[in-house]
């Protein structure tokens, strides 16, 4: 009987046991499976923080918007489907954090550099086309910021943004280049040095010394890499450097914008999370763009296919120009090879640099005779180091 009574307990206690056992491990289970479900959602919390700050960061330009909609038919056909046209606009203005330090606040500020980005349909290629500040231009009749309107003129290209802002600006190229401007974006002086800053600086090659007190730059020779004050020094730049000409200025700009690509490339920061965050946050924290790009969804639609494009095929160049006629220290745009430039852009057809500083080919004239080389621009691209 105490045997049997002995044996009824042991098995009784051994499915007490189990039953035990089974209750932990559910327990232990659902304390896992919450444990995970709270990392998944800190982690998309993490992810919606993120992209909500990053998005946060982008300035609408609704003025433009409203400007370019008002003279919807007046706006060049897109010819290419797919093709992309970028107006980069570096502004000088001293208003918002950290350009105070280059000056007085002088309300919209001007273009200090404008860039024309074309990117090819097939996104196997891209051309930057800077646009002297100086360049003699026609603006358009434009409402200015403060709601009046600005009477068309001739006077210099950096004159559209002062007067009439991003929208002017956009109306004067298109009309300038026959070229359909897609999107904008416009960078102030803060903006480009924490870009310049989030990829650890960039290096160049001097062949002197700089001491330019106005840019407030003091470089040995050799090679240096620059942190994003001395960036922007560097870019700015003007009278202490070569023949203190503009196009020379653009030049530089065109060469450091490459090295700055090509670092990004070479680093893989647009396929590393970690990399990529503190690029676009400087990025986008001082950046203003057309609705359509003005937030990260946006943003990402317009680079994703970027990452696919080699430096050598990321082109850059300044628009074919020479001394204006009635004033030496303007510019004024060299015909036929600019129009022959915009008509390359506007078709999606491949354009041609060589840093050798020759001036573009003119297409032949007479049709039954061969066919006409490609013109070949004053440029370089972004596989071209600047110490190389």
């Amino acid at each position: 009987m105490s045997g049997r009574d002995g044996g009824g307990t042991g098995a009784g206690a051994s499915a007490t046991g189990r039953g035990l056992e089974r209750r932990r491990r559910r327990r232990l289970l659902r304390g896992g499976a919450l444990g995970a479900a709270v990392l998944v959602l800190a982690g998309a919390g993490a992810g919606w923080f993120v992209y909500a700050k990053l998005s946060a960061n982008i300035t609408p330009d609704e003025a433009a918007a409203d400007e370019l909609a008002r003279y919807e038919r007046e706006r060049p056909t897109a010819l290419a489907k797919g093709a992309q046209n970028i107006l980069l606009i570096g502004s000088d203005t001293r208003s918002g954090a950290g350009n105070g330090a280059y000056g007085q606040d002088r309300g919209t500020g001007r273009s200090d550099t404008t860039i024309l980005l074309h990117l090819a349909a097939d996104r196997r290629s891209a051309t930057a086309v800077s646009l002297p500040r100086d360049l003699m231009v026609r603006v358009p009749d434009c409402r200015t910021p403060g709601g009046g309107r600005v009477t068309p003129r001739l006077t210099m290209f950096n004159q559209a943004f002062q007067l009439g802002g991003s929208g002017c600006t956009i109306r004067t190229v298109e009309q300038l280049t026959g070229i359909r401007v897609d999107h904008h974006m416009v960078l102030d002086f803060s903006g480009f040095k924490e870009m310049v800053d989030a990829v650890d600086g960039v290096e160049v090659c001097l062949k002197e010394p700089i001491d330019d007190k106005a840019a407030k730059l003091r470089l040995p020779a050799g090679r240096v890499t620059l942190n994003g004050e001395q960036a922007l020094g560097y870019v700015r730049a003007r009278k202490s450097l070569g023949n203190g000409s503009d196009t020379e200025r653009m030049a530089r700009q065109q060469r450091f914008l490459g090295a700055l690509v090509d670092k990004v490339w070479d680093d893989d920061v647009l396929l590393n999370p970690v990399k990529l965050y503190p690029v676009l946050d400087a990025a986008t924290s001082s950046l203003t763009t057309d609705p359509e790009l003005a937030s990260l969804r946006g943003l990402y639609q317009l680079v994703r296919g970027l990452r696919d494009i080699p430096t050598g095929s990321v082109r850059f160049l300044t628009v074919p120009r020479e001394p204006y006629a009635y004033d030496a220290n303007r510019d004024q745009l060299v015909q036929p090879a600019a129009g022959r430039l915009f008509a390359l852009l506007r078709a999606d057809r491949p354009v041609a640099v060589a840093d050798d500083g020759s001036a573009p080919q003119a297409p032949r004239s007479d049709p039954s005779g061969p066919a006409s080389p490609a013109p070949t621009f004053s440029g370089n691209t972004a596989s071209e180091h600047p110490c190389a």
